[in-house]
């Protein structure tokens, strides 16, 4: 009997050593930098309609969010790497906590910022609107469960985690179709052109870390192309109240983000070692 159960366990690590390698593959293969971005013909094209999703953490880290974007958005330079133009996205989705009004209101209140600016710029200079734009676009305010709250026990965390992934999965799935959705006619008007979003926004804290980690498993799984369409590209920002060393969520986005951007240069990955931060100037 101990014969055979001996055996057992062999035959079975010898079948598990090739499925763990093919996992670490995908998984290397999925946070690879060198992963090509998606083919696009204008960033206004109304064809491939752009989608920015942003995850607002609530307190501070809101504050921060909104802070970065205004500044971007209203850059004297255009052409600078720290400046944003919101006419370049189509549909801009944000992520709030459920019980978290103040972090909606901030979004509300920015977009109204956001477009009319664009709107008056427009007209100051005289431009008239090309057939690739699309005007101010639309947003959309989503609510997901917080992924771990304030003094939460670490018994119950795996469980507020999971509701919080599953929220995010159906956040970035909504909508989403293989095919080309603009030529299906049966698609709702509400998700007609809609996509995975192609770029990821975050600052932390937990939401921020469970969204980024759904948008990695769907690519991971390629659930409905969105590993082969080059979807879904992730960045985050650490706070500028981190001088020295990262946050936690830092620490374990820092390896799977496309890019993790850092205000203080104590904190790039040249000087601090393994991981992804790199240090391009303060954005608050």
């Amino acid at each position: 009997m101990a014969y055979y159960i001996r055996a057992l366990l062999i035959t079975t690590f010898l079948l598990s050593l090739p499925l763990t390698y093919l996992l670490v593959w995908r998984l290397k293969y999925t946070l690879s930098l060198t992963r090509p971005k998606p083919i696009r013909h204008g960033r206004r094209n109304p064809r491939e309609p752009t989608h920015l999703l942003i995850v607002l953490g609530s307190g501070g880290h809101t504050a921060e969010m909104i802070a970065m974007l205004e500044r971007a958005v209203n850059s004297p330079s255009p052409q600078s790497a720290q400046s944003l133009d919101w006419r370049d996205f189509a549909h801009r989705t944000w992520v709030v906590g459920e019980d978290d009004e103040l972090s909606a209101t901030k979004a509300k209140e920015f977009e109204e910022m956001a477009t009319s600016l664009t709107s008056q710029e427009t007209l100051m200079r005289g431009k008239v609107r090309a057939y690739t734009d699309h005007g101010p676009g639309s947003y959309e305010i989503k609510k997901v469960p917080r992924a771990r709250a304030i003094y939460q026990s670490p018994w119950t965390s795996p469980f507020s985690v999971l509701r919080c992934f599953l929220a995010c999965w159906s956040i970035l799935t909504h909508g989403v179709y293989p095919e080309d959705v603009s030529a299906m006619q049966h698609i709702p008007a509400d998700t007609k052109g809609r996509d995975y979003p192609d770029i990821i926004l975050v600052n932390g804290p937990a939401t921020g870390t469970v969204m980024v980690l759904a948008s990695v498993a769907l690519r991971f799984f390629d659930y409905k192309g969105a590993a082969t369409r080059f979807r879904m590209r992730t960045l985050y920002v650490e706070s500028w109240a981190r001088v020295k060393r990262l946050s936690l969520s830092g620490r374990i986005l820092a390896h799977m983000v496309d890019r993790c951007l850092v205000q203080w240069p104590l904190l790039d990955a040249k000087k601090t070692g393994p991981g992804r931060a790199e240090f391009q100037g303060c954005f608050v």
